[in-house]
């Protein structure tokens, strides 16, 4: 199945169904396939052809989806970036992929150029919106897409296995890579997840989480599409927004990172939210302190399944059962049709209740990584996906993260594993947010460190804090200091970036050094 088959169906079989609504506006399946369409021809116009990579730097606007159907459409390769991306990135990402061209928005405009100026293969970028005096080498999205036909596009030759979206990963181990993602995996892991979580046609998805990662475009855009459901498309989180959003639009789906859902938790209620609507609560990519969850069920009475997954396995892998058991602190059973493992580090398989890495295989799992073959072969050996992360599995099948290999800390010899201090850490009725790195320590190999954001109108102190944690772990596991911040970075996704952290703090350990000096 190709994705461009999910808009067609959609169209075909519900064409006067909502598809996305967006502020005050409302798109049926028929305007979307349309709309796609139109896009489509107008790419062709440009000489855009199967095989030829697009980049969207845009926000969440219908254009997004609308442009990303069109360019596997016909056969090109979408490559969706971060808008708050700076010129030297995008240079990265545009010019390991060979974009033509690249469809962006006023905010994001300059950028572009700037990139732009740095990439010979870059022919085209198009602005969306109501782009007025245009700097030359620019075009009007709006101005193409004017007399373009809305004719189904003809049978592109282009193999489900080819690939339809090239995703960069974070590079928490370097310089991004681009994890290449078929029509194939793509359309396969729609199915998968509407099978594990029952979504249907009457379902209407809430999409704020940013529509580039793979998470909201799987969860919030491919899914809701598949199943001839709708998506409300928001531009940006804002908690009261958020609330409004689904008392108004009638949301059953609410799909979030953990930061989303303790920013809701912490907002200041002006007013009681009806939010009888909901119907699943899902929450990933990002760990989900058991604390917050069970907070929020109980103060907003919904339920959150958590879940996981890799953005090379487009990406979800696991979830808690809607129906059935739900072990909060786990990411539940893998969904249908993929399969999960613990490998030790020689890739043999470990018993339940053993720490080890969380491997996958499955028709979601990507082709590799682009222009990467050594870093696809180590990825994926012996036909198993190799995720980097560390977890392990019960005698029930469900699995849970202990933590990233490369966040592991070794503190004399032994593992010590953040994700675990950081769960106490959050269930300390002063703690908003924290985060548990490594420092270089002479005796033990590295220290633990924690870097804790309060509760505002909320008071601890280092050592309170300290006592808090020896009550509750191993004297090996509890920070050796605390570091108190206002915030913690954070990417698109809501994950913590814990290099800026690491690096933060080796500067600030270089200017004590040189002070003293």
């Amino acid at each position: 199945m190709h994705l461009y088959s999910i808009i067609l169906q959609g169209a075909h079989s519900q064409p006067n169904r909502p598809a996305i609504y967006f502020r005050d506006a409302m798109l049926t399946y028929a305007d979307l396939f349309a709309r796609v369409n139109q896009t489509a021809h107008m790419l062709q116009s440009l000489g855009i052809s199967a095989g030829d990579r697009v980049a969207l730097l845009l926000p969440n606007l219908p254009e997004f989806t609308i442009s990303y159907y069109a360019i596997t459409a016909i056969g090109g390769v979408c490559v969706p970036a971060n808008p708050l991306l700076k010129a030297p990135e995008l240079v990265h990402i545009w010019g390991d992929s060979e974009v033509r061209a690249v469809i962006t928005a006023p905010g994001m405009l300059a950028t572009a150029l700037l990139a732009k100026e740095s990439l010979p293969s870059l022919e085209h970028i198009l602005c969306v919106g109501n782009a007025e005096d245009l700097p030359p080498g620019v075009a009007s999205f709006r101005e193409r897409m004017h007399g373009a036909s809305a004719e189904p596009i003809s049978e592109v030759p282009v193999p489900e296995d080819a690939p339809a979206v090239t995703i960069y990963t974070s590079g928490t181990e370097g310089r991004p890579k681009g994890a290449l993602l078929s029509h194939r995996n793509l359309t396969a892991n729609c199915k998968q997840v509407s099978q594990a979580l029952h979504f249907d046609e009457r379902d209407n998805f809430l999409c704020v989480l940013p529509l580039f990662h793979s998470f909201a475009g799987t969860v919030c855009q491919n899914t809701p599409l598949y199943c001839r459901s709708a998506m409300t498309i928001m531009e940006m989180f804002h908690p009261a927004r958020v609330l409004e959003a689904i008392e108004r639009h009638r949301i059953t789906i609410f799909a979030a990172v953990p930061a989303m859902y303790a920013a809701l938790l912490q907002h200041p209620m002006e007013r009681e939210y009806d939010l009888s609507s909901l119907r699943v609560c899902v929450s990933g990519g990002a760990p989900m302190p058991v604390a917050v969850m069970q907070e929020f069920e109980r103060r907003f009475n919904a339920v959150i399944i958590e879940g996981d997954g890799p953005t090379e396995c487009s990406p979800v892998t696991s979830v808690n059962p809607l129906y059935g058991v739900r072990k909060p602190g786990t990411i539940g059973l893998p969904i249908p049709g993929v399969e999960m493992r613990i490998f030790d580090d020689e890739d043999h398989e470990l018993p339940p209740g053993q720490i080890g890495e969380i491997v996958v295989r499955g028709e979601n799992v990507m082709l590799g990584y682009h222009n990467q073959p050594e870093a696809t072969a180590r990825a994926m050996r012996n036909g198993w996906y190799h995720t980097g992360d560390l977890g392990t599995v019960d005698e029930d099948g469900y699995f849970s993260i202990v933590d990233r290999k490369k966040d592991m800390l070794i503190v004399g010899g032994i593992n010590v594993y953040p994700r675990e201090v950081e769960e106490v850490l959050f269930s300390h009725p002063a703690v908003a947010d924290a985060a548990v790195i490594g420092a270089p320590d002479a005796l033990r190999g590295e220290a633990v460190v924690a870097v804790v954001v309060l509760k505002p109108g909320s008071a601890v102190t280092s050592r309170e804090l300290i006592r808090f944690c020896r009550e509750r772990l191993a004297n090996y596991k509890v920070p050796r200091r605390i570091i108190f911040k206002e915030s913690l970075p954070r990417g698109g996704t809501g994950k913590v970036l814990k290099r800026l952290l690491r690096k933060e703090m080796e500067m600030d350990a270089t200017a004590i050094t040189e002070g003293a000096s």
